[in-house]
């Protein structure tokens, strides 16, 4: 009775601490694109001052340590709805833009197409995933198609890295420049880790969850 007792009592506590993360995480993630805005606008990409890949692989190496060492956070972000995350991965179908910057000569079409192909994939079956992929029977293809989208993005980071004006391995003359300055460094610097991250919560919700767990809480013993 007593133990029953001590559940009923944690679960306005736990509500609590998940609107306090949530204000949290929504401050940070303000901060975090206001800052990306400002380095923009000063150019800090651009010359090389602030590397854009290192600003996204630390968003993301924070992410990992604060869930790791934060039961509280952890429990926050695994308590995120699964299908919203995954259905938010539609909005990739805007690689569309790297296709026709490939068309005009803006960015190399070896960055440029496979990367804008490959997120048009994903964006136009995030819908299915969140629907059908999502339900328990079907895990693995879930966990799969989580693990294209952090493939695609990781691929395109690469080839990205690969056309910059600093090695020019690829690219027959032109480079991803345009990615260090605004409107597009938004993407590299901001968009990608954020995504990669919703890719990241959803792998872990799943990948330990059996039918007879809901994956809103597999992770929250």
């Amino acid at each position: 009775m007593g133990t029953e007792q001590e559940k009923n009592n944690e679960v306005p506590i736990m509500r609590s601490q998940s609107r306090n993360y949530g204000k949290i995480v929504s401050l940070l993630l303000s901060l975090w694109f206001i800052a990306v805005l400002a380095a923009s606008q000063l150019l800090l990409f651009k010359d090389g001052r602030v590397p854009a890949g290192l600003t996204a692989l630390l968003a993301i190496i924070v992410f990992v340590i604060w869930s790791a060492v934060s039961p509280g956070f952890r429990r926050f972000i695994l308590s995120v709805d699964a299908r919203t995350l995954t259905f938010l991965q539609a909005w990739r179908v805007a690689g569309f833009v790297w296709i026709v910057s490939a068309a005009y000569g803006i960015l190399p079409a070896d960055f440029a197409l496979p990367a804008g192909w490959g997120d048009l994939a994903v964006g136009l079956t995030a819908p299915l995933a969140a629907t059908y992929l999502v339900q328990h029977e079907r895990r693995w293809g879930f966990i799969a198609w989580h693990m294209f989208g952090i493939l695609d993005l990781t691929m395109a980071v690469t080839l990205a890295v690969l056309a910059s004006p600093r090695l020019h391995l690829i690219g027959n003359g032109l480079t991803t420049t345009q990615l260090t300055v605004l409107p597009l460094s938004v993407i590299p610097t901001f968009a990608v880790p954020l995504v990669i991250i919703f890719h990241i919560i959803c792998i872990a919700q799943w990948w330990q969850t059996s039918p007879a767990r809901s994956p809103r809480t597999a992770f929250q013993n």
